[in-house]
Parts: structure tokens; C-alpha cells; sequence
């Protein structure tokens, strides 16, 4: 497998664990929801619509906002603003506003994640050998 498919995979990965998890949290009722299957089937879809659309976006020149943290985070939180309107109807009173919401927090957290996760979490690492002593 070449290594421009590997990395495609590895962004479907993570642009579909972000917004399924920025959906679980901000959908109402979520933390009451978390053993609805219905609820859950929500979130996966709207992470399996994001990460299709981040894969379909690899393969333009606006790829290249992969390569930056704003850059990414800006883009994860378009899609799943298109994942999240795409999947499931609105259930706040605003129009749009939970797909924006569930956008946000999906960008906050690829950006979160991108600090994280750089360099095989080196950072995380370092925090498990402080709180393992």
C-alpha cells in the first residue's frame, strides 16, 4: 500500500473520531444518551460523513491545509458542520446552531489533538512518566 493511501487512512481515522465525539457531546441529552443507540448511530454517521469529505478534500489543493494545526482545525470544523447538518436534524432552537456547536468543538479538538499527538505524544508520554512515579 503506498504511503499517500496510508496517510488518507490514517486522516479518515482521525476525522472520524473528532466529530463523533464533538457529537456525542454536543447533541442534548448526551450524557444521558451515551448507551442510546440511536444517539450513537447519529454521531457515527456524522463521523463517517466527515471523514469521507476529509478524504474527497486530499485529493485537492486545499489538501495543504492539512499541514497546518489553525489550518486543519479550521477544516475539521467545516466538514463536521457538514457532517453533523448532513446526518441528523437541528435540535436546538436556533437553525444550524448544534452543527456549528458540534463544529466547534470537533476543531477544538483536532487542534487539542494536534499538540497532543505530534511526535508519537511525546507529551503524553511525558505526563504518564510524571503521574507513574
Amino acid at each position: 500500500m503506498s504511503s499517500n493511501w496510508k496517510r488518507r487512512i490514517l486522516l479518515f481515522v482521525q476525522r472520524f473520531w473528532q466529530p463523533t465525539s464533538a457529537c456525542m457531546s454536543c447533541m442534548p441529552g448526551s450524557l444521558g444518551n451515551l448507551g442510546s443507540v440511536v444517539h450513537w448511530a447519529t454521531a457515527l454517521q456524522t463521523g463517517l460523513a466527515t471523514g469521507v469529505l476529509a478524504v474527497l478534500l486530499s485529493f485537492t489543493p486545499a489538501a495543504r491545509l492539512y499541514a497546518s494545526r489553525s489550518g486543519n482545525a479550521l477544516v475539521v470544523a467545516g466538514l463536521t458542520m457538514l457532517g453533523d447538518a448532513y446526518s441528523h436534524a437541528n435540535h436546538y432552537a436556533i437553525p444550524y446552531l448544534e452543527a456549528a456547536v458540534t463544529g466547534a468543538v470537533s476543531g477544538l479538538l483536532a487542534y487539542a489533538g494536534s499538540y497532543l499527538f505530534e511526535d508519537r505524544a511525546r507529551r503524553l508520554r511525558a505526563v504518564w512518566a510524571l503521574v507513574a512515579r
